[in-house]
Protein backbone atom coordinates (compact mmCIF):
# COMPACT_ATOMS: atom_id res chain seq x y z
CA UNK A 1 0.00 0.00 0.00
CA UNK A 2 2.57 2.57 1.30
CA UNK A 3 4.66 1.68 -2.25
CA UNK A 4 1.93 2.68 -4.24
CA UNK A 5 1.05 6.23 -2.73
CA UNK A 6 5.17 6.85 -2.50
CA UNK A 7 4.95 5.96 -6.32
CA UNK A 8 1.80 8.00 -7.77
CA UNK A 9 1.62 10.58 -4.80
CA UNK A 10 3.81 12.92 -8.03
CA UNK A 11 1.60 12.39 -10.76
CA UNK A 12 -1.96 13.16 -8.32
CA UNK A 13 -0.09 16.25 -7.27
CA UNK A 14 1.27 16.96 -10.87
CA UNK A 15 -2.53 17.38 -11.62
CA UNK A 16 -4.55 18.00 -8.99
CA UNK A 17 -1.75 19.81 -6.48
CA UNK A 18 -3.25 23.47 -6.68
CA UNK A 19 -6.41 22.18 -5.30
CA UNK A 20 -4.99 19.80 -2.49
CA UNK A 21 -4.99 21.80 0.98
CA UNK A 22 -1.73 21.59 3.15
CA UNK A 23 -2.91 18.84 5.50
CA UNK A 24 -3.42 16.55 2.11
CA UNK A 25 -0.01 17.53 1.15
CA UNK A 26 2.01 17.55 4.57
CA UNK A 27 -0.18 13.87 5.23
CA UNK A 28 0.94 12.44 1.60
CA UNK A 29 5.07 13.79 2.69
CA UNK A 30 4.81 12.13 5.80
CA UNK A 31 3.78 8.72 4.24
CA UNK A 32 6.78 9.03 1.89
CA UNK A 33 9.45 9.31 4.38
CA UNK A 34 7.92 6.88 6.85
CA UNK A 35 10.57 4.67 7.86
CA UNK A 36 13.29 6.25 5.53
CA UNK A 37 16.54 7.68 6.31
CA UNK A 38 15.08 11.02 5.64
CA UNK A 39 12.92 10.71 9.52
CA UNK A 40 16.70 9.41 11.11
CA UNK A 41 17.49 5.92 12.60
CA UNK A 42 18.60 3.62 15.61
CA UNK A 43 21.31 1.50 15.44
CA UNK A 44 21.64 -1.69 17.24
CA UNK A 45 24.12 -4.25 18.06
CA UNK A 46 24.19 -7.50 19.25
CA UNK A 47 26.51 -7.82 22.61
CA UNK A 48 27.17 -11.11 21.20
CA UNK A 49 28.68 -11.01 18.13
CA UNK A 50 28.83 -7.02 16.98
CA UNK A 51 26.62 -7.38 13.96
CA UNK A 52 24.54 -4.35 13.76
CA UNK A 53 21.27 -3.37 12.38
CA UNK A 54 19.58 -0.12 10.98
CA UNK A 55 16.23 0.88 11.92
CA UNK A 56 14.59 3.56 10.35
CA UNK A 57 12.39 5.59 12.21
CA UNK A 58 8.28 6.06 11.74
CA UNK A 59 6.16 8.85 11.31
CA UNK A 60 3.16 8.01 13.02
CA UNK A 61 0.39 9.68 11.17
CA UNK A 62 -2.52 8.42 12.14
CA UNK A 63 -3.26 7.81 8.33
CA UNK A 64 -0.02 6.05 7.38
CA UNK A 65 -0.54 2.41 7.00
CA UNK A 66 3.01 1.40 8.80
CA UNK A 67 2.32 3.16 11.91
CA UNK A 68 -1.91 2.15 12.41
CA UNK A 69 -0.86 -1.56 14.72
CA UNK A 70 0.01 0.50 18.03
CA UNK A 71 -2.76 2.91 17.87
CA UNK A 72 -5.15 0.68 17.22
CA UNK A 73 -4.16 -1.60 20.01
CA UNK A 74 -4.22 1.36 22.28
CA UNK A 75 -8.01 2.55 21.37
CA UNK A 76 -9.13 -1.40 21.96
CA UNK A 77 -7.40 -1.13 25.49
CA UNK A 78 -9.22 2.25 26.64
CA UNK A 79 -12.17 1.26 24.71
CA UNK A 80 -12.73 -1.78 25.94
CA UNK A 81 -13.17 -0.81 29.64
CA UNK A 82 -16.60 0.78 28.97
CA UNK A 83 -18.37 -3.16 28.27
CA UNK A 84 -19.56 -5.13 31.06
CA UNK A 85 -21.04 -8.44 31.13
CA UNK A 86 -24.73 -9.23 31.07
CA UNK A 87 -25.55 -5.90 28.88
CA UNK A 88 -26.49 -6.47 25.32
CA UNK A 89 -24.72 -4.13 22.76
CA UNK A 90 -26.20 -2.36 19.42
CA UNK A 91 -24.27 -1.20 16.56
CA UNK A 92 -25.48 1.31 15.12
CA UNK A 93 -25.36 2.87 11.34
CA UNK A 94 -25.51 6.43 10.67
CA UNK A 95 -26.15 7.33 7.01
CA UNK A 96 -26.81 10.72 4.98
CA UNK A 97 -28.03 10.72 1.43
CA UNK A 98 -26.11 10.58 -1.75
CA UNK A 99 -26.80 14.73 -2.48
CA UNK A 100 -25.23 15.47 0.80
CA UNK A 101 -21.71 13.82 0.40
CA UNK A 102 -20.20 16.29 -1.93
CA UNK A 103 -21.14 19.55 0.01
CA UNK A 104 -19.58 17.40 3.15
CA UNK A 105 -16.41 17.04 1.33
CA UNK A 106 -16.15 20.61 0.79
CA UNK A 107 -16.60 21.78 4.19
CA UNK A 108 -15.84 18.72 5.79
CA UNK A 109 -14.60 19.62 9.48
CA UNK A 110 -18.01 21.46 10.06
CA UNK A 111 -20.36 19.20 8.42
CA UNK A 112 -18.58 16.00 10.24
CA UNK A 113 -19.00 17.77 13.69
CA UNK A 114 -22.58 18.12 12.97
CA UNK A 115 -22.89 14.17 11.50
CA UNK A 116 -21.45 13.52 15.10
CA UNK A 117 -24.17 16.41 16.91
CA UNK A 118 -26.79 14.98 14.99
CA UNK A 119 -26.49 11.57 15.80
CA UNK A 120 -25.87 11.58 19.27
CA UNK A 121 -29.12 13.94 19.89
CA UNK A 122 -31.49 12.20 17.78
CA UNK A 123 -30.16 8.58 19.85
CA UNK A 124 -29.75 10.05 23.10
CA UNK A 125 -33.21 11.70 22.90
CA UNK A 126 -35.29 8.95 21.81
CA UNK A 127 -33.49 6.53 24.51
CA UNK A 128 -34.69 8.89 27.55
CA UNK A 129 -37.99 8.81 26.05
CA UNK A 130 -38.87 5.12 24.80
CA UNK A 131 -36.74 3.09 27.45
CA UNK A 132 -36.37 5.85 29.74
CA UNK A 133 -32.46 5.20 31.05
CA UNK A 134 -29.53 6.95 30.53
CA UNK A 135 -28.26 6.84 27.75
CA UNK A 136 -24.39 6.28 26.08
CA UNK A 137 -22.85 5.94 22.88
CA UNK A 138 -19.15 5.32 21.37
CA UNK A 139 -19.34 7.48 18.00
CA UNK A 140 -16.63 6.08 15.09
CA UNK A 141 -16.53 8.21 11.72
CA UNK A 142 -16.07 6.02 8.17
CA UNK A 143 -15.57 8.55 5.30
CA UNK A 144 -15.25 6.10 2.61
CA UNK A 145 -17.18 3.19 0.66
CA UNK A 146 -15.36 0.04 -0.69
CA UNK A 147 -14.43 1.80 -3.69
CA UNK A 148 -12.57 4.56 -1.57
CA UNK A 149 -15.14 7.08 -3.09
CA UNK A 150 -16.61 9.97 -0.21
CA UNK A 151 -19.15 7.68 1.84
CA UNK A 152 -19.82 9.84 5.11
CA UNK A 153 -21.31 7.75 7.98
CA UNK A 154 -21.61 7.26 11.40
CA UNK A 155 -20.74 3.80 13.66
CA UNK A 156 -22.19 3.67 16.74
CA UNK A 157 -21.67 0.89 19.63
CA UNK A 158 -24.66 1.54 22.56
CA UNK A 159 -25.33 -0.88 25.23
CA UNK A 160 -29.31 -2.02 25.46
CA UNK A 161 -30.44 -0.37 28.16
CA UNK A 162 -28.97 1.86 31.14
CA UNK A 163 -29.61 3.47 34.66
CA UNK A 164 -32.91 4.08 34.74
CA UNK A 165 -33.29 7.79 35.01
CA UNK A 166 -33.69 8.12 38.99
CA UNK A 167 -30.53 5.97 38.95
CA UNK A 168 -32.09 3.08 40.73
CA UNK A 169 -32.58 0.55 39.12
CA UNK A 170 -31.41 -0.98 35.58
CA UNK A 171 -33.64 -0.52 32.63
CA UNK A 172 -32.87 -3.28 29.87
CA UNK A 173 -34.40 -3.06 26.14
CA UNK A 174 -36.62 -5.50 25.06
CA UNK A 175 -39.17 -5.15 22.21
CA UNK A 176 -42.74 -3.79 22.80
CA UNK A 177 -44.38 -6.28 20.73
CA UNK A 178 -45.08 -9.79 21.16
CA UNK A 179 -44.55 -11.16 17.70
CA UNK A 180 -41.93 -14.50 18.26
CA UNK A 181 -39.08 -11.66 17.69
CA UNK A 182 -36.58 -13.02 20.03
CA UNK A 183 -33.09 -11.06 18.51
CA UNK A 184 -32.70 -8.04 21.47
CA UNK A 185 -34.38 -4.81 20.21
CA UNK A 186 -33.60 -1.04 21.26
CA UNK A 187 -35.30 1.67 19.42
CA UNK A 188 -37.18 1.95 16.34
CA UNK A 189 -35.01 2.59 13.55
CA UNK A 190 -37.36 4.47 11.33
CA UNK A 191 -38.23 7.28 14.26
CA UNK A 192 -34.90 7.32 14.96
CA UNK A 193 -33.59 7.96 11.15
CA UNK A 194 -36.69 10.56 11.19
CA UNK A 195 -35.07 12.86 14.37
CA UNK A 196 -31.46 12.18 13.03
CA UNK A 197 -32.37 13.57 9.74
CA UNK A 198 -34.51 16.65 11.31
CA UNK A 199 -31.41 17.64 13.46
CA UNK A 200 -28.80 17.01 10.68
CA UNK A 201 -30.75 19.49 8.61
CA UNK A 202 -31.82 21.95 11.20
CA UNK A 203 -27.60 21.89 11.60
CA UNK A 204 -26.98 22.67 8.48
CA UNK A 205 -29.27 25.32 7.94
CA UNK A 206 -27.84 26.87 11.09
CA UNK A 207 -24.47 26.59 9.29
CA UNK A 208 -25.52 28.87 6.47
CA UNK A 209 -27.03 31.56 8.59
CA UNK A 210 -24.05 31.59 9.98
CA UNK A 211 -22.15 32.02 6.76
CA UNK A 212 -19.70 28.84 8.10
CA UNK A 213 -21.00 26.88 5.08
CA UNK A 214 -18.50 26.99 1.52
CA UNK A 215 -20.81 27.27 -1.52
CA UNK A 216 -18.30 27.48 -4.41
CA UNK A 217 -18.36 26.17 -7.87
CA UNK A 218 -21.36 23.78 -8.56
CA UNK A 219 -22.49 24.78 -4.95
CA UNK A 220 -22.77 28.72 -5.72
CA UNK A 221 -26.85 28.50 -6.23
CA UNK A 222 -27.27 27.62 -2.88
CA UNK A 223 -26.17 30.70 -1.99
CA UNK A 224 -29.24 32.07 -2.77
CA UNK A 225 -31.40 31.77 1.13
CA UNK A 226 -34.33 30.80 -1.39
CA UNK A 227 -32.74 27.94 -3.25
CA UNK A 228 -31.07 27.06 0.09
CA UNK A 229 -34.64 26.37 1.82
CA UNK A 230 -35.86 24.33 -1.14
CA UNK A 231 -33.00 22.17 -1.51
CA UNK A 232 -33.15 20.99 1.80
CA UNK A 233 -36.89 20.68 1.66
CA UNK A 234 -35.77 17.91 -0.92
CA UNK A 235 -33.24 16.77 1.17
CA UNK A 236 -35.98 16.05 3.65
CA UNK A 237 -38.10 14.21 1.58
CA UNK A 238 -34.99 11.34 0.62
CA UNK A 239 -34.32 8.21 2.75
CA UNK A 240 -32.27 8.81 5.62
CA UNK A 241 -31.11 5.44 6.49
CA UNK A 242 -30.38 4.27 10.46
CA UNK A 243 -29.85 0.68 10.70
CA UNK A 244 -29.56 -1.02 14.19
CA UNK A 245 -27.46 -4.24 14.33
CA UNK A 246 -28.23 -6.12 17.60
CA UNK A 247 -25.84 -9.09 18.85
CA UNK A 248 -26.24 -11.89 16.13
CA UNK A 249 -26.37 -14.10 19.25
CA UNK A 250 -26.72 -14.29 23.29
CA UNK A 251 -23.32 -15.24 23.58
CA UNK A 252 -21.76 -12.19 20.87
CA UNK A 253 -18.82 -10.37 22.88
CA UNK A 254 -18.94 -6.67 21.81
CA UNK A 255 -15.44 -6.48 21.89
CA UNK A 256 -15.65 -8.12 18.18
CA UNK A 257 -17.29 -4.60 17.33
CA UNK A 258 -14.88 -2.60 18.30
CA UNK A 259 -12.05 -5.07 16.60
CA UNK A 260 -14.33 -3.48 13.29
CA UNK A 261 -14.47 0.14 14.25
CA UNK A 262 -10.72 0.40 15.06
CA UNK A 263 -9.98 -0.60 11.53
CA UNK A 264 -11.59 2.62 10.65
CA UNK A 265 -9.23 4.55 12.86
CA UNK A 266 -5.98 4.64 11.50
CA UNK A 267 -4.22 3.29 8.59
CA UNK A 268 -6.09 4.62 5.71
CA UNK A 269 -9.15 3.07 3.97
CA UNK A 270 -8.13 0.33 2.32
CA UNK A 271 -6.01 -2.59 3.21
CA UNK A 272 -2.64 -4.56 1.79
CA UNK A 273 -4.96 -7.35 1.73
CA UNK A 274 -8.09 -6.16 -0.80
CA UNK A 275 -4.87 -5.52 -3.28
CA UNK A 276 -4.83 -8.11 -6.31
CA UNK A 277 -2.40 -6.39 -8.87
CA UNK A 278 -0.62 -3.83 -9.82
CA UNK A 279 0.18 -3.36 -13.53
CA UNK A 280 0.82 -0.88 -16.20
CA UNK A 281 0.09 2.06 -14.62
CA UNK A 282 -3.37 0.42 -12.75
CA UNK A 283 -4.32 -0.54 -9.37
CA UNK A 284 -6.94 -3.90 -8.77
CA UNK A 285 -8.51 -4.68 -5.35
CA UNK A 286 -11.57 -6.13 -3.99
CA UNK A 287 -14.77 -4.21 -3.53
CA UNK A 288 -18.09 -5.35 -2.88
CA UNK A 289 -20.63 -5.55 -5.72
CA UNK A 290 -23.44 -2.90 -6.28
CA UNK A 291 -25.51 -5.63 -7.83
CA UNK A 292 -28.53 -5.30 -5.67
CA UNK A 293 -29.80 -9.08 -6.12
CA UNK A 294 -26.84 -10.73 -5.88
CA UNK A 295 -25.85 -10.66 -2.52
CA UNK A 296 -22.84 -7.59 -2.88
CA UNK A 297 -20.14 -10.79 -3.70
CA UNK A 298 -16.46 -9.17 -3.22
CA UNK A 299 -15.32 -8.59 -7.27
CA UNK A 300 -12.37 -6.80 -8.84
CA UNK A 301 -11.94 -3.09 -9.24
CA UNK A 302 -9.31 -1.51 -10.73
CA UNK A 303 -8.22 2.36 -11.01
CA UNK A 304 -5.63 3.74 -12.27
CA UNK A 305 -2.63 4.65 -10.25
CA UNK A 306 -3.39 8.46 -9.76
CA UNK A 307 -6.95 7.92 -9.54
CA UNK A 308 -6.14 5.63 -6.98
CA UNK A 309 -3.93 8.02 -4.32
CA UNK A 310 -6.94 10.48 -5.48
CA UNK A 311 -9.12 8.54 -3.68
CA UNK A 312 -6.98 7.04 -0.90
CA UNK A 313 -6.63 11.33 -0.23
CA UNK A 314 -10.08 11.81 -0.23
CA UNK A 315 -9.88 10.68 3.51
CA UNK A 316 -7.47 13.03 5.12
CA UNK A 317 -9.25 14.08 7.87
CA UNK A 318 -8.80 17.89 8.62
CA UNK A 319 -5.90 18.77 11.29
CA UNK A 320 -6.73 17.79 14.53
CA UNK A 321 -10.16 16.25 14.04
CA UNK A 322 -10.91 13.46 16.25
CA UNK A 323 -12.92 10.52 14.54
CA UNK A 324 -13.99 8.41 18.09
CA UNK A 325 -16.10 10.20 20.40
CA UNK A 326 -17.77 9.15 23.33
CA UNK A 327 -21.18 10.47 24.42
CA UNK A 328 -23.88 10.78 27.43
CA UNK A 329 -22.61 7.93 30.07
CA UNK A 330 -19.08 7.35 28.08
CA UNK A 331 -17.98 10.84 27.63
CA UNK A 332 -14.86 11.99 30.38
CA UNK A 333 -16.87 13.47 32.19
CA UNK A 334 -19.31 11.10 33.15
CA UNK A 335 -17.71 7.57 32.25
CA UNK A 336 -16.60 6.48 36.06
CA UNK A 337 -19.46 7.28 37.67
CA UNK A 338 -21.63 5.82 34.72
CA UNK A 339 -19.72 2.84 34.40
CA UNK A 340 -19.79 2.31 38.65
CA UNK A 341 -23.75 2.82 38.91
CA UNK A 342 -23.94 0.18 35.64
CA UNK A 343 -21.74 -2.19 37.76
CA UNK A 344 -24.39 -2.19 41.04
CA UNK A 345 -27.20 -2.11 39.22
CA UNK A 346 -26.49 -5.27 36.74
CA UNK A 347 -24.95 -6.96 39.89
CA UNK A 348 -20.92 -6.95 38.02
CA UNK A 349 -18.01 -6.72 40.24
CA UNK A 350 -16.30 -3.50 40.73
CA UNK A 351 -13.57 -1.85 38.37
CA UNK A 352 -10.74 -3.09 39.56
CA UNK A 353 -8.69 -0.20 41.17
CA UNK A 354 -5.92 1.19 39.59
CA UNK A 355 -2.37 0.49 41.44
CA UNK A 356 -0.85 3.63 43.79
CA UNK A 357 2.34 1.98 42.47
CA UNK A 358 4.11 3.78 40.22
CA UNK A 359 3.52 1.87 36.42
CA UNK A 360 6.53 -0.35 35.42
CA UNK A 361 8.24 1.72 32.32
CA UNK A 362 8.13 -0.89 29.06
CA UNK A 363 11.11 -2.09 27.90
CA UNK A 364 12.70 -0.15 24.72
CA UNK A 365 11.73 -1.74 21.39
CA UNK A 366 15.24 -4.26 21.35
CA UNK A 367 15.05 -6.13 17.74
CA UNK A 368 16.62 -9.56 17.59
CA UNK A 369 19.94 -10.75 16.02
CA UNK A 370 19.34 -12.14 12.71
CA UNK A 371 22.67 -13.94 12.89
CA UNK A 372 22.23 -15.65 16.71
CA UNK A 373 18.62 -14.22 17.87
CA UNK A 374 20.40 -12.46 20.83
CA UNK A 375 18.63 -9.35 22.06
CA UNK A 376 20.66 -6.30 20.36
CA UNK A 377 21.24 -3.10 22.40
CA UNK A 378 20.56 0.51 21.04
CA UNK A 379 23.95 2.11 20.24
CA UNK A 380 23.25 5.13 17.90
CA UNK A 381 19.59 7.72 17.86
CA UNK A 382 18.90 10.36 15.47
CA UNK A 383 17.14 13.07 17.75
CA UNK A 384 13.84 13.87 15.97
CA UNK A 385 13.81 17.53 14.15
CA UNK A 386 10.85 19.31 13.16
CA UNK A 387 8.52 17.93 9.85
CA UNK A 388 9.66 21.78 8.02
CA UNK A 389 13.52 21.10 8.55
CA UNK A 390 12.82 17.09 7.40
CA UNK A 391 10.89 17.94 4.12
CA UNK A 392 13.43 20.86 3.03
CA UNK A 393 16.49 18.40 3.99
CA UNK A 394 18.57 16.14 1.06
CA UNK A 395 16.15 12.96 1.95
CA UNK A 396 12.53 15.17 1.99
CA UNK A 397 10.50 14.25 -1.61
CA UNK A 398 11.27 16.36 -4.41
CA UNK A 399 8.00 17.12 -5.15
CA UNK A 400 7.02 18.48 -1.93
CA UNK A 401 10.03 20.94 -2.58
CA UNK A 402 8.46 22.02 -5.80
CA UNK A 403 4.97 23.06 -4.52
CA UNK A 404 7.11 26.19 -3.02
CA UNK A 405 4.09 26.63 -0.12
CA UNK A 406 2.81 29.96 0.19
CA UNK A 407 1.77 28.83 4.35
CA UNK A 408 4.21 27.15 7.10
CA UNK A 409 4.01 23.55 7.55
CA UNK A 410 1.51 22.80 9.71
CA UNK A 411 -1.26 25.09 9.48
CA UNK A 412 -4.58 24.07 9.55
CA UNK A 413 -6.02 22.83 5.84
CA UNK A 414 -8.82 24.46 4.16
CA UNK A 415 -11.67 21.93 3.07
CA UNK A 416 -11.41 20.38 0.18
CA UNK A 417 -13.06 18.78 -3.03
CA UNK A 418 -10.85 17.82 -5.91
CA UNK A 419 -12.12 17.37 -9.20
CA UNK A 420 -13.02 13.58 -10.31
CA UNK A 421 -10.36 11.93 -12.56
Amino acid sequence: MIDLLRQYTPGFLNRHGNQAPPQVQNTLAKLAMCRTLALGEHVYECPQCQHRSHVYNSCLDRHCPLCSGGRRADWLDKTAQLLLPKVDYFQIVFTVPEPLWGLMLGNRRATYRLLFQAAWAALGELLREALGCEPAALMVLHTWNQRLEHYPHLHALVPGGGPSLDGLSWIRSKHPYHHGRHKPYLVDNTVLSARFRAKFLAGLAHLQDESELKLEDSWSDLQDPATFVAWLNELDACDWVVYIEPPETEDAQPEHVLKYLARYLTGGPISDRRLIAHQDGKVTFWARSRDKGGGNPSEPYTLTGVEFTRRWALHILPKGFVKSRCFGGFSCRQRKAYLSRCRTLVGCPPAPEASADEPAQAEPFAPLCPRCQTPMKCVFQDERVGWRSVVNGPHGPAWYRSLRHAVTWGSLDEDWEPPDG
